[in-house]
């Protein structure tokens, strides 16, 4: 019997949280953004819940030949377009669109002979300081793909640095406005942050989720990007991963006994444990402090001590009735339907939900429900 680990994705989430999308932007068309395995669910296994989606968007050229070996004929976009001259070979072959961030991307299109000229967005810089063209640079970036044969579709794009915190997206909307004023081409420019927070924020006198494309990313996956001031639940998102393993050992323990590596947790009363099948190895965060939650046999618990390679022990001294073999929920869905955001585990463990989701380990299963 294989080790009783193990992740579910659930297709029927997936396709409700691409839902959301489209009823908070009814007027733009969805990149489902696929990126880093799409976000540790598996593209192969996350694909049937997302294939409602206008287009997939991510990151390297071997995830989009694989979302082209499932038969997608649709736009896949190359957030961060491509690393060196031979890869615009496989965009021609594969009819990719991508992003153009710097001069050096120009260059490489010029020199690249193709009889099927490219589709790109062309990255502004707004305030993210991470990839893209100033605004003042922008124009001048423009005119340059605009004079390239090689060029089809020019569109613009830009990136939210806090659409899920205080300060907002107005002031990188007004750089973009400015920057992109009177050039043609299709416009994306919200993320999952923007398309739940901000519906009616700014663009030409519309929603800058209106623009021609939004791009869900975390929220495509259960997940609140601004988590702990709203859930999932309040932005009416689904768990798309279920992270379950069973207890295999129980141990019984006394005032002044320690638990695990390290000795960091010492029990003050009696005491009852379960031993359960997951470590740092499968992908659960090690620095996950004691008291991280957990659901046993779908009720709330927490997890005792220092999380080791193979093993966490949690606490079942509120429930006799656990023991070998009673279904563990690290994150996602128990089986009597309670459930464990995965939201709440990473802020108790010091980190986001993405970081988790992106670190299942190779050697855990997975199914997809």
């Amino acid at each position: 019997m294989p080790r009783p680990i193990l992740a579910t994705v659930h297709t029927g989430a997936l396709r409700h949280n691409l839902q959301v999308a489209r009823e908070r932007a009814p007027d733009a068309r969805v990149w489902a953004v696929v990126k880093a395995n799409a976000y540790g669910h598996g593209i192969e296994r996350a694909f049937e819940g997302l294939r409602g989606a206008d287009g997939f968007a991510l990151i390297d050229l071997d995830e989009a030949q694989r979302v082209r070996a499932l038969d997608w004929r649709g736009p896949i976009l190359l957030l961060e377009g491509v690393f060196e001259p031979r890869d615009l070979e496989l965009c021609s072959r594969l009819n990719l669109w991508h992003a153009v961030h710097c001069s050096e991307q120009i260059d490489w299109l010029a020199a690249h002979k193709t009889q099927q000229p490219h589709k790109v967005f062309l990255k502004l810089n707004s305030g993210m300081n991470r990839l893209g063209f100033t605004p003042a640079a922008y124009r001048a970036a423009w005119a340059r793909l605009n004079a390239l044969p090689q060029v089809d579709e020019i569109g613009h794009m830009t990136h939210f640095s806090d659409a899920d915190g205080a300060r907002g997206i107005a002031h990188q909307v007004a750089l973009f406005e400015q920057a992109t004023d009177d050039l043609p081409g299709e416009r994306t420019l919200a993320n999952s942050a923007a398309i739940l927070r901000h519906a009616r924020g700014p663009l030409r006198g519309a929603s800058c989720v209106a623009a021609d494309w939004v791009r869900e990313g975390i929220a495509l996956y259960g997940s609140a990007p601004d988590y702990p001031e709203h859930s999932a639940a309040h932005w009416g998102l689904e768990p798309t991963m279920t992270l379950r393993t069973r207890v295999i050992g129980v141990q019984q323990l006394q005032p002044g006994d320690t638990v695990g590596y390290g000795s960091t947790f010492t029990a003050t009363a009696p005491m009852r444990i379960g031993v359960i099948a997951c470590g740092y190895a499968d992908g659960y965060p090690r620095h996950a402090p004691g008291g991280t939650p957990v659901l046993v046999n779908g009720q709330r618990s927490t997890t005792v001590g220092r999380v080791s390679m193979d093993m966490i022990t949690v606490d079942l001294t509120a429930q006799p009735e656990a023991g070998i073999g009673s279904e563990v929920v690290l994150w996602g869905r128990a089986a009597n339907g309670a459930r464990l955001p995965v939201d709440e585990v990473a802020h108790a463990a010091g980190t986001i939900a993405y970081e988790l989701l992106c670190a299942v380990a190779p050697r855990v299963r997975f199914e997809v429900d």
